[in-house]
């Protein structure tokens, strides 16, 4: 097996070596290795590929590393043919939260995710792809006149009524 040297910081590498102990791993070789196919079969997903999808993603950095903030807004600009939405929060007294929804296909959301991923000093990035394309343009329509007008959650109420 080819040895690979990898740089990171001291608190990444003993939360890696904290996992390793608590859940079984030899080392954290095999915690890196899992982790790699993981990350690389994310979106090698068969069941995802030309189907449209919508993806919250959100990023967690440090308020003080400049840099990041404005990472994130050339990458809004630069992809805004999928951005759909853009929130900024701050958490707690250090740190900012930026969350993406995304509209898009697989490749276009994976390029996304990826340029977030390789954004220096981001503390967190996560992420979830969901189709949307099963609801399609006349579903929710057909839905809500299934169900008398009603929204498919059940949860609204019949304004001439009073009653759900």
């Amino acid at each position: 097996m080819t040895v690979v040297s990898v740089s990171m910081p001291e608190e990444l590498l003993e939360r890696i070596d904290q996992f390793s102990e608590e859940h079984g791993y030899t080392g954290r070789s095999e915690v890196v290795r899992e982790a790699s196919r993981n990350l690389l079969g994310e979106f090698e997903d068969a069941k995802l590929e030309d189907r449209a999808l919508m993806a919250v993603v959100t990023v967690l950095f440090n308020y003080e590393t400049t840099s990041v903030e404005e990472r994130m807004m050339r990458l809004r600009h630069e992809h805004e043919g999928i951005v759909a939405s853009n929130f900024h929060s701050h958490v707690g007294s250090r740190y900012c939260m930026e969350l993406f929804v995304l509209e898009g296909g697989l490749a276009e959301i994976s390029t996304f995710v990826g340029k977030i991923r390789a954004t220096t000093d981001t503390l967190t990035v996560d992420y979830s792809v969901t189709p949307v394309d099963e609801f399609g343009a006349g579903a929710l329509e057909e839905d809500a006149h299934a169900h008398g007008g009603h929204s498919s959650s059940g949860d609204a109420e019949d304004a001439s009524t009073g009653e759900d």
